[in-house]
């Protein structure tokens, strides 16, 4: 009861919401709240107050994409705490905060393949060092200008221990160029990297010319079965993330606006997101403390 009390407390005094309002929506008696008020806070109110104050502050920076999960490790990272997820869940749905719903849409190009690989990955989504899996793939973000709609891929690799992405390009076609330089650049910034290369059956990971460069960076090709995303399960995931959190919120309106915000986003994610799986840490974070 208390945690609402705070909520109807802070709601009020930020945004001017009327207490009659607040208390039918919480489910509280205006009589029980300012009864409430006029107490001595005790030190689980005072809690209380400070968290409401953090998550909302914490969620209109993040332009609305923590859930309780991601808020919960953000708060305790952010002002070195530690609270549970099940506090942070219960005055998030008090104040009515709730991360962007994600949409997956899922795109094929029919093409004869010239190379296929079995499926070594298996669904084995786990990795014990960096740069022992790779997983990739390429989506579409479309934009608007006047009354076309125009289109551009991201092209994507994601290394399974950390979840960092290794390497991206954006271009305005979904081509062979694409992919390879996206490979190329993974390639150059590790060397010595060698991991097994996953991906779905798509034209360019079919290419004798991409099967090429795999071998002579002395990978092993690995890929989906076909019509089965799931084998591909974290990659799909990520696009998710990155459409939920950045491409969802808005309409962009130019080629600039779009490729801008998708390159933040990605650095964001990298340097900035914590996760869960990674002991709260970020992908890079957790990269360097294999390292250490």
């Amino acid at each position: 009861m208390e945690d609402k009390y705070t909520a109807i407390q802070y709601l009020n005094k930020t945004e001017g919401y009327p207490i009659k309002k607040l208390c039918s929506k919480a489910g509280v008696s205006r009589s029980g709240y300012y009864k409430w008020l006029k107490r001595v806070p005790s030190e689980h109110q005072k809690i209380n107050e400070q968290l409401v104050e953090w998550i909302k502050n914490l969620y209109e920076e993040q332009n609305g994409i923590l859930g309780y999960r991601q808020m919960t490790i953000t708060v305790n990272r952010r002002y070195k705490v530690h609270y549970n997820k099940k506090r942070i869940y219960r005055l998030m749905r008090i104040l009515h905060l709730k991360s962007v719903c994600r949409r997956r849409r899922y795109n094929y190009i029919k093409s004869t393949p010239e190379i296929t690989a079995e499926n070594i990955l298996n669904r084995n989504f786990h990795a014990d060092r960096p740069n022992e899996k790779w997983l990739t793939d390429v989506t579409e973000f479309k934009y608007y200008v006047g009354t076309q709609v125009k289109k551009i891929y991201l092209s994507a690799i994601l290394d399974l221990y950390d979840r960092r992405i290794v390497s991206f390009k954006i271009g305005d076609s979904n081509n062979n160029p694409l992919v390879f330089e996206t490979f190329d650049e993974a390639v150059h910034r590790n060397p010595d990297a060698h991991p097994l290369f996953h991906s779905d059956r798509g034209f360019q990971y079919t290419n004798k010319t991409f099967h090429d460069k795999l071998i002579q960076a002395g990978m092993v090709q690995s890929m989906s079965r076909v019509g089965r995303c799931i084998d591909n399960g974290p990659m799909e995931g990520y696009w998710g993330i990155l459409k939920s959190e950045m491409y969802y919120l808005k309409k962009f309106t130019s080629r600039e606006e779009l490729t801008k915000a998708i390159e933040e986003y990605i650095d964001f994610y990298n340097t900035s997101r914590y996760q869960q799986r990674l002991n709260c840490m970020t992908p890079i974070e957790y990269n360097q403390a294999f390292a250490a």
